[in-house]
């Protein structure tokens, strides 16, 4: 199966995109490479994400547009700002801000190569720090019938200088005014993925608050205490398992994590959707409750 590993884009540096000139490459994954562009309307650089249309099907393009026409609407300083969609005869395109800095998940593996052991995880006050932030981003979108559906550390991006977390690709994101049915296909990261997503049923915003939960626990003890199994098997054990799933707590595994977090934990990845936060604000203010009846120093 080809990827985008696969296709050769060398030929696309100097390339007038849009209202942009691409630079340089920058990333790839998925089904997308993303290059450094110069806008030449506000001479800016920009960051440009391409679909090569020879890695096009119906259900990869239509969530390519899906991803730029749900971002194009948020307008919130922890969401990608989106500048231009287009295509031209050979790939998809979307124009979005240039952010400098690195994915929430290099920052847990920065953190598990640590030399002490009890700085192997994200400090809990920033960890709370960043996600009282993304649930505010992701409680905004919501209010705007906009559900990611694919919440994980590769898709929180932390600036470098202000340490703001900015939530990327809503490439699955599921725009719930007037959409009146679900894909056949089973879309999300099995690490994150919610029961009710498993089972492809209809996604809320509780399915974004279980994600959430799920990053939230990762950032506590760097490693979540799940069997390294095939993809597929973890989603079955998730079906089987139930609220039995972890059999260890944060607060045990992270001596610096009060057992009131792990009450926080629990009830953000509840198997019952209805046993969860009723929305990112809750779960943000219990968050906010912890920090200050747990203030700690910053490191």
């Amino acid at each position: 199966m080809k990827t985008i590993e696969d296709v050769p884009l060398d030929h696309l540096i100097g390339m007038e995109v849009g209202t942009s000139t691409i630079l340089k490459e920058l990333a790839r994954g998925g089904s997308a490479a993303v290059f450094i562009a110069f806008q030449r309307t506000l001479k800016r650089q920009i960051a440009i994400k391409i679909l090569p249309k020879t890695l096009l099907t119906p259900e990869i393009a239509e969530r390519f547009q899906m991803e730029a026409e749900s971002a194009a609407i948020l307008s919130h300083p922890n969401i990608i700002p989106i500048y231009e969609v287009g295509e031209t005869g050979d790939f998809l395109f979307i124009a979005m801000q240039l952010i400098h800095g690195h994915s929430l998940s290099q920052h847990i593996k920065a953190a598990k190569k640590h030399v002490l052991p009890s700085r192997r995880y994200i400090p809990v006050e920033t960890t709370v720090t960043i996600m009282t932030q993304v649930l505010d981003g992701l409680d905004y979108a919501h209010h705007q019938d906009i559900i990611h559906r694919d919440i994980k550390p590769g898709n929180i991006l932390i600036e470098s200088l202000s340490k703001r977390p900015i939530i990327l690709d809503f490439g699955i994101a599921k725009v719930s005014r007037g959409l009146e049915h679900e894909s056949s296909v089973i879309q999300g990261t099995p690490f994150y993925m919610p029961p009710e997503q498993i089972r492809n049923e209809a996604a809320d915003r509780r399915t974004d608050i279980y994600a959430s939960g799920m990053m939230l626990f990762e950032m506590l003890v760097s490693d979540l205490p799940l069997p390294r199994v095939h993809p597929v098997d973890l989603l079955l054990l998730k079906l089987k398992q139930g609220d039995r799933l972890f059999k260890t707590t944060p607060s045990e595994m992270n001596p610096r994590a009060h057992p009131d977090m792990d009450r926080i934990v629990f009830k953000a990845i509840a198997f019952d959707p209805g046993d969860r936060f009723a929305s990112c604000a809750e779960f943000r203010m219990a968050l906010l409750d912890y920090q200050d009846r747990h203030p700690g120093k910053q490191i």
